[in-house]
């Protein structure tokens, strides 16, 4: 790895065809370190003239990628997954200057990215797409097409890698755009996937703004599916270009105000270290966690204080240093939303047990904040505030909990923590979330597979 000032040597410019280019109008943005508020670097801005170059350019490679077998396909997925694995020390670093995720974290999204790989490569045998004969004289069936991804910055290697690879092997090429927030990960895969073989056009990764960039892709005509993971507006605004222009098919997931229900008879000793690693991991900027805990009456005290003692204990610092566990906010806007949410919580009426406050005088660093007896109609247990601000509060019985845990617009995740198996699959039934977990959190759960339920024992 080459370093310049102690650094790597980062890559800044747009990946298309096959070429790292700037962009068409020549335009940067700066990226800044969250830890340092420092510049890091300039990154090439892609507008609307730069999609359709990178548009035109999948376009062309679509014919021979489409007719390449599925066995070359699926090899060069999985040296993609190698090359990962040998430049983990690189991606991970490049993550920690620029949305800040601790390298020690940072390790496990890598070989989340590296399993996922391998998943989806691994089934590309069991995609036959359909086939019908029931139009007499003619058979129908179905062929791949252009397809574009918008990606998140939380965790951006896990979203380049999931949305990358099912698509390529299943002889798509692709146009991603990656989050101005963390562009540099999404840059250094596309140099990795240059170096794995795939041929010019096949991945292609642009870096920029929504308003632009974003915007241009969803409304795109020769675009034929996008796929989104990001806040609930821009989703709707990519629904609506997309209907617009050619209705492309789109999918999106949009976020979570995930609930945690815990029930008398729940494990302590369990049930606390999951929630919190749930809520502490990046600093809690992952769209699983869970931000809305729910104690049963006769443990709610003890609860309370267990949680509050682990999750308060975090290794806070630069997270370039394998010591460090919890890193800053990806920026400043997210900073400052995240501390209007606290003041307005306060404001509310609700009961700040601890934190509430910037930790540092230098670097985008909250402390670990939990509020009690949050107010139903307060904006803490509404909205995604995607911070380190979790709301407990008390419960009596069953009925009432998974009342209050589906009052939401939200439907991600939820969990539930009880040695009852009964309560446990009626809960299962009733909470209103596509994943749900029991007596274990997000942070081992199912991330991304939908429908499904992950149980630990009773």
């Amino acid at each position: 790895m080459g370093l310049a000032n102690g650094n790597p040597l980062i890559n800044t410019k747009l990946y298309v065809d096959g070429k790292f280019v700037n962009g068409k109008a020549g335009k940067t943005f700066p990226l800044y370190n969250p830890a340092t508020e420092e510049k890091t670097v300039d990154v090439a801005e892609a507008d609307a003239g730069d999609v359709d170059i990178v548009v035109e350019a999948a376009q062309k490679a679509f014919p021979q990628w489409r007719d390449l077998s599925a066995h070359d396909r699926v090899d060069k997925c999985f040296k993609l997954a190698e090359l990962i694995n040998r430049d983990r020390d690189e991606i991970a670093h490049l993550e920690a200057i620029s949305m800040g995720m601790p390298i020690s974290e940072y390790q496990g999204a890598i070989d989340g990215a590296i399993s996922g790989i391998k998943h989806a490569a691994g089934l590309v045998h069991d995609m036959h797409g359909e086939t019908s004969l029931n139009t007499p004289g003619y058979i129908n069936f179905t062929l791949r097409q252009l397809c574009a991804a918008i990606i998140p910055w939380n965790v951006p290697i896990i979203m380049f890698c999931g949305k990358v690879v099912p698509c390529v092997v299943a002889g798509n090429t692709l146009v991603i755009k990656s989050s101005e927030k963390a562009p540099l990960t999404s840059i250094k895969l596309a140099a990795l996937c240059h170096e794995a073989g795939f041929p010019p056009g096949v991945v292609n990764v642009i870096t920029g703004f929504g308003h632009t960039a974003g915007a241009a892709l969803s409304s795109h005509m020769s675009i034929r599916k996008i796929s989104f993971t990001g806040c609930t507006r821009t989703g709707k605004l990519i629904a609506q270009a997309a209907a617009k222009s050619n209705m492309k098919r789109v999918s999106y997931e949009t976020g979570g105000k995930n609930p945690s229900v815990i029930f008398n008879d729940a494990d302590l000793s369990r049930a606390v270290p999951a929630v919190v690693a749930s809520r502490e991991f990046n600093s809690g900027q992952i769209c699983v966690s869970n931000s809305r805990i729910y104690a049963q009456d006769k443990i709610f005290d003890s609860f309370v204080e267990a949680f509050k003692s682990k999750f308060t204990a975090v290794q806070m610092g630069d997270p370039t240093n394998p010591s460090t566990h919890f890193g800053p906010q990806v920026d400043k806007a997210q900073f400052d939303s995240i501390l209007k949410h606290i003041d307005d919580a306060k404001a509310s009426g609700a009961e700040l047990a601890v934190g509430g406050k910037r930790a540092t005088a230098i670097g985008l660093f909250i402390q670990p904040t939990i509020f009690l007896q949050v107010p139903p109609s307060a904006g803490i247990l509404r909205n995604e505030i995607f911070g380190p601000v979790v709301a407990i509060q008390r419960f009596d019985t069953e009925e009432e909990v998974i009342s209050q845990c589906n009052d939401t617009s939200y439907g991600l995740h939820a969990s539930v923590f009880t040695r009852d198996l009964s309560r446990a699959y009626r809960m299962v039934k009733t909470f209103e979330a596509g994943m749900v977990t029991v007596n274990c959190s997000s942070a081992v759960g199912p991330y991304g597979k939908l429908e499904s339920t992950h149980m630990q024992h009773l």
